[in-house]
């Protein structure tokens, strides 16, 4: 299984996959798609219009991994179920914060 990330100079993007309307806002491990990616799978309550649901992703992710609100956004997928988020930090407390999530 792959990393759901790739490091960056000034942090990392993350690979999500998210489902909106869920029960409960959370994040659920690692998943490896049929094409060998890996992806973290994230579930929020929002619903997707007017991005409602990559607001609610951002902020639960900076909470799981400790970094400010600001320090995470949506930088591709915007309307997709698979997103990349770019993450501003220390490239390696953010490797061992993603890691320590996906269990």
């Amino acid at each position: 299984m792959g990393s759901p990330f790739r490091l960056r100079e000034n942090g990392i993007d993350l690979f999500v996959r998210l489902t909106p309307k869920a029960a409960v806002d959370r994040i659920d491990g690692v998943e490896t798609a049929a094409d060998g990616r890996s992806h973290l799978k994230a579930h929020v309550r929002a619903v997707p219009e007017n991005g409602a649901a990559n607001t609610a992703l951002e902020r639960i992710l900076a909470k799981a991994l400790g970094v400010p609100a600001s320090a995470v956004s949506v930088a591709a997928g915007g309307t997709s179920r698979l997103k990349t988020l770019q993450v501003i930090g220390e490239p390696a407390a953010l490797v061992k914060s993603v890691e320590a999530v996906s269990k």
